[in-house]
């Protein structure tokens, strides 16, 4: 989001809390929602796809619904009003393009109503259609192709294959296709939200939702482009609870809001113009340097991604709904478990609840396995899969490797301190916590090597000047 979204963010969020009560609050979240998903989508080169792209988010937020509440819910007064405004304001949108001179809410010019009204009905009958088979195969086929579409999207080689395929389609030239064709704003969360509620749905731990509850939920728009990932059932208790809006929960939203504001526009766009990326890796020859771009670039990534959350949870408090934290001081952490559980924390939590648990659970059962072999295999795959939601390249598979590695070397070391060494003293205890954050930061930042740029020559490169072994 820029300035001027996050600045109209909070007058629609203000003005909703102070003056909205009840169902009449949700629905308002909900139209606010649906609106920002199609002003936050970004410009895509790919023709009236900054208007499909969320349109299929809408869709995707609609099936998932449908095939994990009960038959005949349409016919409740909440989820006709519901669908009825996503539907309304996707089709005044695309008729913007027969009023207004010049598109308001989408980068470019929106598709031909015609086209439209065919995706509509097309999108519909699909919906229908899944709604009307059994949950026990319509759930993981919902997953599975949410998995596919973050694949596409994470994959350079699967994106620019799927950009090649729709500018064949739209007979445009291919020699400009490229993998950044396809830029869907929030897909990453969005998808993890709708995961976790399919998979809530198959361990029979979901709660009924309404349409307008749950597609407030998904597509929120304080945490639509960076998150947090909120649990459905957290999120629509906020939702449901009387709500006004007071003088002290104003102030406390509003120095939220410039705590993000400061750590985002100031401090980390700032340290961006020194941060470590592709061209100064090539271009920097003395180790000192080196240290000073891997630095500058381990706090601009942690005061733009916090910065980006606080905005969101200040926004997200005006209007009565309390998100959960996504960064507790990560970097006074004294060793790598504490770390991960106090950066990108709800992503973390994410990823325990729904691989680790799971996986350590599925393994235990194969008892010829050795105990550290479980410890490994678990982290190194959960560390894996976060590394390949942040792109399936290489280098965050080398990044998730980094890190899986040292959880496992740091869970060995810890059983090895506490069988082995007495840290009784009070002076020990205070120079291995010193040492162990020291330790913990450096073992972050020299990982940041491998997820700030875009080729492992580069990054080997980058390790071997940092500690002075390459001229």
């Amino acid at each position: 989001m820029g300035l001027t979204q996050i600045a109209t963010s909070i007058l629609t969020a203000l003005l909703v809390g102070a003056l909205t009560r009840g169902m009449f609050r949700i629905y308002f979240l909900l139209a606010l929602s649906v609106l920002a998903i199609y002003w936050f989508q970004p410009v895509v080169p790919l023709r009236s796809f900054d208007f499909w792209i969320p349109a299929l988010s809408l869709a995707l937020v609609i099936l998932t619904w449908s095939i994990t509440s009960q038959a005949g819910v349409w016919r409740s007064r909440p989820n006709f009003i519901g669908l009825s405004i996503i539907i309304a304001l996707v089709t005044l949108i695309d008729l913007s393009r027969y009023i207004l001179p010049d598109p308001i809410l989408t980068a470019t010019t929106p598709p031909q109503f015609i086209q439209y009204f065919l995706f509509a009905i097309v999108g519909g009958a699909m919906i229908l259609l899944f709604s009307r088979f059994s949950q026990k195969w319509t759930l993981p086929v919902a997953i599975v192709l949410l998995i596919t579409i973050l694949l596409i999207l994470k994959s350079p080689i699967l994106s620019l294959q799927a950009s090649i395929f729709f500018r064949t389609l739209a007979h445009r030239p291919i020699e400009n296709a490229s993998a950044l064709d396809l830029r869907w704003l929030g897909f990453s969360y969005i998808a993890f939200r709708l995961i976790h509620v399919l998979r809530d749905k198959q361990m029979g731990r979901l709660p009924e939702l309404t349409l307008p509850e749950f597609a407030t939920y998904v597509v929120f728009f304080p945490s639509l482009s960076a998150g947090p990932i909120d649990r459905a059932e957290r999120f629509a208790s906020d939702l449901k609870k009387d709500f006004a809006l007071t003088q002290d929960e104003t102030l406390l939203a509003g120095q939220r809001i410039i705590v993000g504001l400061f750590k985002k526009f100031v401090v980390a766009d700032a340290l961006a113009l020194m941060a470590l990326n592709d061209m100064l890796a090539t271009q920097v020859r003395t180790t000192g340097w080196m240290w000073i771009h891997l630095y500058a670039y381990a706090f601009q990534i942690y005061f733009d991604f916090s910065g980006y959350t606080d905005i969101a949870i200040g926004i997200a408090r005006l209007v009565g709904i309390k998100l959960p934290e996504n960064f507790l001081s990560p970097y006074t952490k004294p060793n790598l478990t504490q770390f991960w559980n106090n950066w990108h924390m709800t992503l973390t939590q994410w990823f325990r609840a729904y691989f680790f648990n799971p996986f350590n659970r599925w393994i235990r059962g194969y008892k010829t396995i050795p105990a550290w072999m479980m410890i490994l295999v678990g982290q190194l795959a959960t560390m894996l899969l976060i590394g390949l939601w942040h792109g399936v390249t290489l280098n965050f598979i080398l990044w998730g490797a980094w890190h899986g590695l040292g959880l496992f070397l740091q869970n060995r070391w810890s059983d090895f301190v506490k069988t082995r060494i007495n840290i009784s003293n009070p002076r020990l205890q205070a120079t291995m916590q010193l040492g162990g954050i020291l330790l913990t930061f450096h073992f972050v930042a020299l990982g940041w090597v491998f997820f700030a740029l875009s080729d492992p020559s580069i990054s080997w490169q980058v390790l071997m000047k940092l500690f002075g072994l390459s001229s």
